[in-house]
């Protein structure tokens, strides 16, 4: 029985590392609230939000012509 619980729980705690490894480290709003001209290109074109996110950066596609994948702002940098 104590065998069981063993790889239960391993198993348990390697799915949640491995989901954690995939997943992006959410970024404060401020972060990504830079102006177009101010945005450091951190992607290639026709990148996807999800790949974007998944190196970092922030992803905003509403304005055409601009980066739409950026590096954020420092957060000691933003004004709260």
């Amino acid at each position: 029985m104590e065998l069981k619980r063993f790889w239960l729980l391993a198993t348990v705690l390697i799915l949640g590392l491995s989901s954690l490894a995939n997943g992006y480290i959410q970024l404060a709003p401020e972060q990504c609230a830079l102006q177009p001209a101010a945005r450091l290109n951190c992607g290639y074109p026709y990148i996807s939000a999800e790949e974007c996110y998944n190196r970092g950066c922030c992803f905003e596609n509403s304005i055409p012509d601009v980066v739409w994948c950026f590096y954020p702002r420092a957060l000691d940098e933003c004004v709260f």
